[in-house]
């Protein structure tokens, strides 16, 4: 996974998360705490690591609510300007304190009104300002972006998973993210981000987008 880092860090990563290693012919299991039988150590051996397909989602559930605004975010339809004001352009989605629903941060979130009446001058950088160093979340953009033919605008799915978080967290929802993706059906652009040099990084977006990208929320590339 992109958030391990070398060494023991990284193989114990691996092993919760339910890797295996191949190399040289034999494989090591990391789906649990003990090899099994006529399995051997990485130790220096040249291979791969692929995900063991037995290991098993988190089993947390996504919230109605959040479906409902995911719903509202994707079908951009004519309607009374005081619904449109509503319209969420950027969302925050994180676990509840059992750890069982994926909910709405209801503290972070953008309005299409407030970017429109100039409450928010630059929606991005606003957006950059609601993640957190120490924990993990995911987030739904809406991103308003030009192409040398036509302006467009398309939703972005961001898994944030910083170095801060704790690796239990980092687990869960690494484990939990399919879980809403199944959710957002119609989603074409995914972005996994574990640190704000890459956020912030306006090129690493345009890539997630597509190509011949000229501009982003008015910033040009």
């Amino acid at each position: 996974p992109p958030f391990c880092n070398n060494g023991k860090g990284r193989r114990s990563l691996l092993r919760a998360c339910g890797w295996v290693f191949f190399g040289e012919g034999r494989a090591h299991s990391f789906l649990s705490s003990q090899p099994a039988s006529g399995l051997f150590r990485e130790g220096r051996s040249r291979g791969v690591w692929k995900r063991n397909p037995v290991a098993m989602a988190s089993g947390v559930k996504v919230c109605d609510e959040v479906v409902t605004c995911f719903n509202n975010m994707k079908v951009r339809k004519a309607c009374a300007k005081g619904e449109a004001m509503k319209r969420k352009k950027a969302i925050m989605l994180i676990l509840n304190n059992a750890k069982d629903h994926i909910i709405l941060d209801d503290k972070r979130q953008i309005l299409m009104g407030d970017v429109q009446q100039g409450v928010i001058k630059d929606p991005f950088e606003h957006f950059m300002a609601m993640f957190s160093n120490d924990h993990c979340c995911y987030a739904l953009y809406d991103a308003n972006y030009e192409t040398k033919e036509s302006k467009k605008e398309e939703l972005i799915f961001i898994h944030w998973s910083p170095d801060g978080a704790s690796i239990k967290e980092k687990l869960i929802y690494a484990s939990s993210k399919e879980a809403v993706t199944k959710k957002f059906v119609g989603v074409k652009h995914e972005w996994q981000v574990n640190g704000f040099d890459e956020l912030a990084d306006i090129h690493s977006l345009a890539a997630k987008l597509g190509s011949d990208i000229v501009a982003i929320e008015q910033r040009q590339l």
